[in-house]
């Protein structure tokens, strides 16, 4: 049974940074690309960037790009989001999900496996 669980939210002050994580069981991440999404209260889930197998970026949030990266590390079945320089407007609850193809969706449709989603605030 795949199992996504993400960690490492908090309440950080503006222009700090926050590393999330997300550890994956019930499968071996390493053959999939891994996205990472964000729900802000009131709006919809959103796209932010997506890990490809072999560890490439593809940034869907325009406003991250600079900001956010994506790693993984396969040994731990585990992907990360960097997040720097924060700003109140990254205020969300942050998601992880598994694509099941090593590439990244054009579209950023298509994912499933949904963690529970971890709260990140920041406050200006």
């Amino acid at each position: 049974q795949v199992q996504l669980v993400e960690s490492g939210g908090g309440l950080v002050q503006a222009g700090g940074s926050l590393r999330l994580s997300c550890a994956g069981s019930g499968f071996a991440l390493e053959y999939y690309a891994m996205g990472w999404f964000r729900q802000a209260p009131g709006k919809e889930r959103e796209g932010v960037l997506c890990i490809s197998s072999d560890g490439r970026n593809t940034v869907k949030l325009e406003s991250a790009k600079g900001r956010f990266t994506g790693s993984r590390d396969n040994a731990k079945n585990t992907v990360y989001l960097q997040m720097n320089n924060l700003k109140p407007e990254d205020t969300a609850v942050y998601y992880c999900a598994l694509y099941r193809a090593g590439g990244c969706p054009e579209t950023f449709a298509g994912f499933d496996s949904w963690g529970q989603g971890t709260q990140v605030t920041v406050s200006s």
